[in-house]
């Protein structure tokens, strides 16, 4: 290893930029209704400016691991951080949706450099025994620039225009580049090759995916297209499956779709993530538009969401080994579909919001039992010395459910729409919000039920799991 000083100077400097991360996911959902009204773009488009920056975020994260395990995991972090500071001042200067968009996309390219190797090089800083608090002192600051991030884009947005919320990153990543290079170590891990291949297969399958069911819900599209985009997702996703069983060093090992406790809670994070991405897309929107708030107004009253998981999350990890991951992801999943059928119930264009905050500190709560139970879950299934990977999965499959779910729920919030020409403007948007939020909580509530089959992994509630050498962030989701 290179010189450097390590310790809490080193945490506190990759900690900078993965805040400015977590802040990104929801900061700019405050601003989706005035980038609406500047570009003069439909939902279709809009969506792609959280899908974006979310897709290329999901489709990297595990390429950007083993990036930095090979060529160094302090440079392919200065890396992400350039890349994340040059493209926040792209989005900001982007004079058209397209342009934003790509700007987002690369943006997502470097948080996914940022986010896994922020842990890795803050664990390495420290010695073993302090590894406990900088995992949690990480963990405090991730949730912290979550729950953040919508009150964040308001206060911005309340005096500023929308493209503030990118300029600010600017500073903060100019800062924190020669403070990561004065304070923190270089470190590897093990040399394996990059599985480029396996990363452009599943991206691109994933992608083509998404944007099937996005053009499938345009009534403009010829019929035939979306057929055959959808195979094409569908042959890439078999060719990413054929490869992983024969690639000298696979994404995804095969071992661990086998594995029963990973394999279930991956798809329980797919299904929870869905919802919650897919639903909380309609209703900043809601909140601003039929509701009448301001940005600012609209950041505050998501507090008791956001703020939620900081409280559940550290009594949760607590329980985790005593109840088992399984019942708790199943509760977990429990109160948040409850909680968006509960919206949804409830969603009307005089709806008052005093009448919506048990709902959403009911989904609060359970997105903080999912943010402890799921990932602590995949790591107690695998053997140690696949955390990392494991980790690493369980990061792409939830952001790839969420790309998923704003993808499929503009699609129902789209059909109803065609389905009730003449609605007045706010009926028409609450009535489709209506159906697109109902069908996520249908969602997350089969995710609940799927998780109660998850079995309590063999010396669960005896040990704690190690941190594996080449850690990978198990709480980088955003709702």
């Amino acid at each position: 290893m290179s010189g450097g000083r390590g310790g809490v100077p080193a945490i506190v400097a990759t900690a900078v930029p993965m805040f400015m991360v977590a802040l990104d996911n929801l900061v700019v959902v405050n601003a989706l209704v005035p980038i609406r009204e500047d570009y003069g773009v439909a939902q279709p488009e809009l969506q792609w400016v959280v899908n974006g920056y979310v897709l290329a975020f999901a489709g990297l994260l595990l390429a950007a691991t083993a990036l930095g395990d090979r060529y160094g995991r302090r440079r392919v972090f200065l890396g992400g951080v350039a890349l994340f500071t040059a493209a926040s001042a792209a989005c900001a200067l982007a004079g058209a949706v397209e342009v934003l968009v790509a700007a987002r996309v690369l943006q997502g390219a470097g948080a996914a450099a940022i986010l896994p190797l922020s842990l890795t090089l803050a664990v390495a800083a420290v010695p073993e025994r302090l590894r406990p608090l900088a995992v949690g002192l990480w963990g405090g600051i991730n949730g912290l620039g979550i729950a953040l991030g919508p009150l964040v884009g308001g206060l911005v947005m309340a005096g500023l225009d929308w493209q503030w919320i990118f300029w600010i990153n600017v500073p903060v990543g100019l800062a924190a580049l020669p403070l990561v290079r004065r304070t923190v170590r270089e470190g590897h891990g093990r040399p394996d090759p990059v599985d480029v291949r396996g990363t452009v297969l599943v991206t691109a399958a994933v992608t083509l995916g998404v944007w099937t069911i996005v053009r499938a819900g345009d009534r403009a599209v010829p019929p035939a297209e979306p057929l055959v985009t959808l195979v094409a997702a569908v042959a890439l996703l078999v060719a990413f499956v054929r490869w992983e069983r024969r690639a000298p060093a696979p994404l995804v090992p095969p071992g661990l779709v086998r594995n029963r406790a990973f394999a279930l809670s991956n798809a329980v994070a797919l299904l929870m993530y869905f919802g919650v991405f897919g639903s909380i897309f309609f209703l900043a929107q809601y909140l601003q538009w039929p509701m009448g708030y301001d940005p600012l107004e609209a950041g505050i009253r998501t507090l008791p969401w956001t703020l939620a998981p900081m409280v559940v999350v550290p009594v949760t990890s607590l329980l985790v080994e005593r109840i088992g991951g399984g019942v708790l992801q199943a509760a977990g999943c429990a109160l948040q579909g409850g909680a968006l059928l509960w919206i949804a119930l409830i969603a009307e264009p005089g709806t008052s919001y005093r009448g919506m905050v048990p709902a959403l500190v009911v989904a609060g709560a359970g997105m903080g039992i999912m943010f402890a139970a799921n990932p602590a879950t995949v790591i107690a299934a695998v053997p140690e010395d696949q955390h990392g990977k494991a980790s690493g999965v369980n990061n792409t499959v939830r952001e790839f459910g969420g790309g998923l779910g704003i993808a499929v729920l503009t699609a129902v919030f789209m059909v109803w729409q065609a389905a009730h020409p003449g609605t007045p403007a706010a009926e028409e948007f609450t009535g489709a919000l209506r159906a697109a939020v109902l069908t996520g909580a249908v969602v997350v509530l089969g995710g609940a039920v799927l998780a109660l089959f998850i079995i309590r992994p063999a010396g669960s509630g005896k040990q704690r799991p190690a941190i594996s050498e080449s850690p990978v962030p198990v709480d980088s989701a955003t709702p």
